[in-house]
């Protein structure tokens, strides 16, 4: 990926630019020090003239108004037709920084005074939120406009707006910080200054990226809207970076001091104001995407090269208008452009499906096998491959501008969102409907998330969702489409990044210093005693800190390392066959797989599918290839049960569920059970409870009871206990001859068949 920048031949400004901004992604304002305010048509290449009454320092364009900042002092609320709608004395000295909140409610502003203020949108002051001894050349709003990040000499500040709240601040930068910018996308920070340098941060001010030394200050700096890229500049310097910090192109531009930088709503280009009276436009291009055996790439503003490795085979797609943006995944490239979306197959590059945009403001694309899914400005929708708008899911306070590929994950038949507003919360919706699940109640975790993935592969009813939360733990999440969502089990701790295998239900993630594998990640739902049996892990030294997992496509991982480089590594394929054969229930080819790779990874995957399809006589055979006597023989007694609620129950226990044993059995009616099994796991107080609502078997629970502490020389503490100690008759002739009853009452029901497949 790189830049493609054009400037006049002669500057139309006769001095400094110090900003520029945009109105819409072919109408860019810029103001200067010569105090001209000029107007310029990318499609016409025409530049209209406005004078104002002050030097111009600062611009923020909004959809209506926009705000200039100015040396005066002041600053000035300007309408579109470039009539002054409020001017405000605001401080001593220059007016260094001003910007819009994201919800445009107020604005903050910070000067040569070292004040730093907030404001009303029309210009009432709200509060003077800091007072320093220097002057602060910085300031951007935290996403959720709840707190503002400012600049003071060498160190940075995030003041939250809420009373008496502590200030985080930490020392950035060894010369004077120049700028800052905050992404309300990612929540990550830059900043850049007088020691050359630029950094990337958190939003708790702990360093992701350190450049190398530059020859010059950093001037200029600038998020890309979805935060995936930024924008750095300094003399005659121009570089377009990934959100990781590392640079993807670097130009050398004769403008001098490129002062400000503003992205086009779009993310496709950006503008730069410099310090010999130029304006500088620059379009992202050369974008590449890869996908098994196709590559693409984004040639110009409105070409697309496209190549088949395996053949060499060419094809170049030509654009009506500027393309947008683009994805390529699961056979089909998805073009968006600012006026259609273009749908292409692999299978024929010729005759796309078109489909008008609501909005040409597309932020994000998101592809599943059997439909993709569009965020554009206010919306968000699932389409199928032939550009039928399938549903458009709504949620409480809902935002897209802050949504991402981390946030937002799409499957065949479920579509998960985490709110912004209450980062605990993801919202689940069918993606195809647009219906809530679960009657539209929103799943949540304790802590805020990072991350949501949806795993691809499977029905509805089997659709697991991957989270990483705040802490960095991995919990993995089965999906109710009814009914109450399961609660999340671990899976590890400290993941940096992850992802789900494209073809089958297996998971590779990042975890501190260990590249894991997750083949069947399921299994903490059957067996979780067979969760690192069924997973594989090696050193993720060749990595380095801060590599992601770029794709998980067959039986290749593609991780992208914190220099940019890509470094692929291959797994073992045979876990993936297996999945297959599992899907199409071919257990016999599943056996015949494990004993020919005789490796103890896929006997393990195996012992753990087939337990969670109680497929019993295959469980059977796998946990005995890896000296799992006592699975085995349990195994054994569950076969022999002829009830099928209670063989049900039992493969529960087998994987360690008690509760969900105790429910199936309860449902069932199977009373009886339901307190043995308490019983025998010495659950006694959970025993009592059942046999007293349902009025059956008191007396077994307290004989039980009372045997066991007789055991162990000790005496009854329970209330509960002692109250029906009192009233029942302990008599283990009749419990004896009461608990035969029960047996012979199951052997005497309707058996189901005895097969190697147990129904659910």
């Amino acid at each position: 990926m790189r830049f493609k920048t054009s400037i006049l031949n002669k500057p139309k400004h006769t001095d400094l630019v110090s900003c520029v901004g945009w109105m819409s992604p072919d109408e860019v304002y810029s103001c200067s020090d010569d105090q001209q305010l000029l107007q310029w048509n990318l499609v016409s290449n025409e530049t209209t003239k406005w004078l104002p009454r002050t030097a111009v320092q600062k611009t923020k364009v909004g959809s209506e108004v926009f705000l200039l900042t100015a040396c005066d002092g002041k600053f000035y609320i300007v309408g579109r037709n470039g009539r002054i709608e409020k001017t405000v004395e605001a401080h001593r000295g220059a007016v260094l920084a001003g910007q819009w909140s994201h919800d445009g409610a107020g604005l903050v502003t910070a000067g040569e005074d070292g004040l730093v203020k907030i404001w009303s949108r029309s210009g009432m002051l709200r509060s003077t939120l800091a007072q320093v001894s220097v002057p602060v050349y910085g300031a951007a709003w935290a996403p959720d406009s709840d707190g503002v990040l400012y600049t003071t000499g060498t160190n940075l500040i995030i003041k939250p707006l809420a009373p008496n709240s502590k200030p985080i601040q930490w020392k950035a930068h060894d010369g004077v910080i120049l700028k800052v910018a905050w992404n309300p996308n990612t929540g990550l920070i830059l900043s850049g200054g007088e020691d050359t340098r630029y950094r990337v941060w958190d939003n708790f001010g702990r360093q992701l990226y350190t450049s190398t030394p530059h020859h010059h200050p950093i001037t200029s700096l600038a998020w890309s809207p979805d935060g995936q890229l930024f924008a750095v500049g300094s003399f005659n310097t121009l570089r377009l970076c990934d959100k990781a910090g590392w640079c993807h192109s670097l130009e050398k531009p004769s403008t001098g001091s490129i002062f400000n930088i503003a992205w086009s709503s779009d993310g496709t280009q950006f503008a730069g104001a410099c310090g010999n009276g130029h304006v500088i436009f620059s379009h992202i291009i050369e974008k590449h995407l890869e996908w098994k055996n196709y590559e693409a790439t984004v040639t110009s503003r409105k070409t697309i090269a496209l190549r088949d490795v395996t053949n060499e085979a060419w094809e170049k797609l030509e654009m009506r208008d500027r393309i947008i943006n683009v994805s390529l995944s699961y056979g089909y490239m998805v073009i968006i452009t600012s006026s259609q979306g273009y749908i292409y197959s692999t299978r024929n590059w010729n005759t796309p499906f078109i489909f008008d945009l609501k909005e040409s403001n597309v932020s994000l694309i998101v592809q599943a096998e059997r439909h993709f899914l569009v965020v554009d400005g206010a919306n968000v929708y699932v389409y199928s491959y032939d550009g039928r708008v399938l549903c458009a899911p709504r949620w409480p306070g809902m935002r897209t501008d802050v949504l991402n590929s981390r946030t937002v994950s799409l499957s065949n038949d479920t579509l998960a969102i985490r709110d912004k507003s209450d980062e605990k919360v993801v919202h689940l919706f069918d993606a195809t409907t647009g219906k809530g699940l679960n009657d539209g109640k929103a799943w949540s975790h304790k802590l805020e998330i990072v991350e949501v993935a949806l795993d691809k592969v499977g029905t509805a009813h089997e659709r697991r969702m991957a989270i990483v939360d705040r802490n960095r733990d991995l919990l993995l999440v089965t999906l109710q489409r009814v009914g109450t969502m399961s609660r999340a089990v671990k899976l590890g701790s400290m993941v940096q990044s992850l992802c789900w295998n494209d073809g089958a239900n297996m998971l590779a993630a990042l975890q501190d210093s260990k590249f894991t594998v997750w083949f069947y990640p399921a299994v903490v739902f059957v067996d979780r005693d067979m969760l690192q049996a069924t997973a594989m892990e090696r050193d993720a030294a060749e990595y380095g800190k801060n590599a992601v997992v770029d794709s998980f496509l067959d039986s290749v991982v593609t991780v992208r390392r914190a220099d940019g480089s890509l470094v692929t590594t291959s797994i073992t394929p045979y876990p993936a066959l297996l999945h297959s054969y599992v899907t199409a229930k071919r257990w016999d080819d599943a056996v015949r797989l494990a004993r020919f790779v005789k490796d103890d990874i896929v006997w393990a995957c195996l012992a753990a599918m087939s337990t969670a399809h109680k497929e019993l006589i295959t469980a059977e055979v796998a946990y005995a290839a890896i000296d799992q006597a006592e699975k085995v023989q349990y195994i054994r007694y569950i076969k022999e049960i002829p009830i099928k609620e209670v063989r049900v129950a039992e493969m529960a226990m087998l994987g360690g569920h008690i509760g969900d044993a105790e429910a199936t059995l309860v449902q069932s009616g199977l009373y009886f059970r339901a307190i043995m099994l308490n019983l025998m796991t010495y659950n006694f107080e959970r025993a009592l409870q059942l046999a007293i609502r349902h009025k059956t078997h008191v007396d077994t629970v307290v004989a039980y009871r009372k045997r066991y502490l007789a055991r162990f020389n000790k005496t009854e503490t329970s209330k509960l206990f002692q109250q029906y100690e009192k009233q029942v008759n302990v008599d283990w002739k009749t419990i004896n001859e009461k608990i035969a009853m029960e047996y012979q009452r199951e052997r005497e029901k309707p058996t189901s068949p005895q097969s190697n497949f147990v129904d659910t």
